[in-house]
């Protein structure tokens, strides 16, 4: 586990600002990690961003105790999960014991080439044109770039950089520091604009991505405290800092007050020991109930026996019982044995504001099927960004 010297990160502004809570990132600075952390934590008077050199660090650094929160990249629209954030979150060696999700964040990606231009710009070519060579790629022999943007750009280099040597670093970024240093100039990289321009670096093409609608999405992490069950066993929701984009309070103006009048809905957490009945009861109000369809997002990880035939099964049925629309399934190998899968399930639906009390029943179901759901764990709920 890394700590505040392993790590080293170096803080965003040169005053020191000790007033300021802090939150660790992807870096380096101008990364696309960088820029959902902005739009995550705008208030720059409040939030000091620390950059980290790989995942792993920003979740120690949030497991220590050493930053208020992280963000992480977790899944990417054209390319999938990013597998260093699941394997964090899979926790086989148990280093993260109070690591949760408390939100989440979007960022349309566009990738540029960059690099240093050989030759003059191709002619009858426009500036701006997007997804072609804007120079020669002659002299280009090796392109930095992180994984994920590798796997998001594939088309563009199968058309235009076949044989070019490709070096996977930690970040687009870093790609773009590394690129820059190459006294030669045929070293290139894939990374944002932004970047680009802190390096130095010219523009060789433009949003070279696969897909226009590139988009990645980005986990907040916090550290759960181990005080936060109350005194009747019941786990607590632990309160979040208000006005930012992905909390609870945006989640009250999005559902507004009924329209039949009275008080704004409320949003405080609802333990399960207060639920009642398969559903915990429906409200009076439906259309306040109906209102919390899509608002929010849960995740939990488990285990099941390969040797029992429908134990998968039997867990999805939990869900289904409940009337939890699922929304990504993913799966890492276990570590328990060769070929056995940890398995992660997104679904709609909040453990602390659960009105119809489905998620608190899945969580009762489950319990009851513990034999089948092995190494269960609950690993947060979060207003969901990208509502229908």
């Amino acid at each position: 586990m890394s700590s505040r010297t392993a790590t080293a990160p170096t803080s965003e502004g040169t005053r020191e600002r000790s007033h300021r809570r802090k939150v660790a990132f992807l870096g380096p600075f101008a990364s696309y990690s960088h820029q959902a952390t902005k739009s995550a934590f705008p208030n720059q008077d409040k939030w000091e961003l620390i950059p980290t050199t790989t995942i792993r660090e920003v979740v120690d650094e949030v497991q220590a105790s050493n930053v208020d929160f992280g963000v992480v990249p977790f899944e990417n629209s054209t390319h999938g999960t990013v597998s260093f954030t699941l394997d964090c979150l899979a926790d086989r060696a148990s280093t993260y014991p109070n690591i949760t999700i408390c939100g989440e964040a979007y960022l349309d990606v566009h990738h540029f080439l960059l690099g240093r231009r050989k030759s003059s710009l191709l002619p009858n070519v426009d500036q701006n044109a997007k997804g072609t060579p804007l120079t020669s790629l002659s002299h280009v022999k090796r392109v930095y770039s992180h994984p994920q943007a590798f796997g998001q750009t594939a088309k563009f280099f199968a058309t235009y950089l076949k044989g070019v040597e490709t070096i996977e670093v930690s970040s687009t970024s870093k790609a773009a520091e590394l690129a820059a240093a190459d006294a030669t100039g045929s070293s290139a990289a894939v990374a944002g604009e932004v970047a680009g321009e802190m390096a130095g670096l010219d523009v060789l093409a433009r949003c070279i991505e696969d897909r226009e609608d590139n988009t990645t999405r980005f986990f907040v992490l916090r550290r759960r405290p181990c005080s936060s069950r109350s005194d009747d066993g019941v786990e607590q929701e632990v309160q979040l800092p208000e006005g930012l984009p992905w909390t609870t309070d945006r989640a009250e103006s999005l559902l507004g007050s009924p329209t039949s009048g009275g008080s704004p809905v409320s949003l405080s957490p609802r333990p399960s020991s207060s639920v009642s009945g398969s559903y915990g009861g429906r409200n009076d109000d439906t259309e306040r109930i109906d209102a919390y369809k899509g608002l929010y997002k849960s995740m939990v990880s488990f285990t099941v026996p390969h040797h029992t035939p429908g134990a998968l099964a039997d867990v999805l049925g939990c869900f289904k019982r409940r009337g939890l629309n699922l929304t990504s399934i993913n799966s890492l190998p276990s570590l328990i044995a060769p070929f056995q899968y940890l398995f992660f399930i997104e679904f709609e639906g909040n453990r602390w504001d659960d009105p119809e009390g489905r998620v608190s029943g899945l969580v009762g179901d489950v319990e009851w099927v513990e034999g089948v759901a092995e190494r269960w764990r609950w690993l947060g709920s979060w207003l969901n960004q990208r509502r229908r």
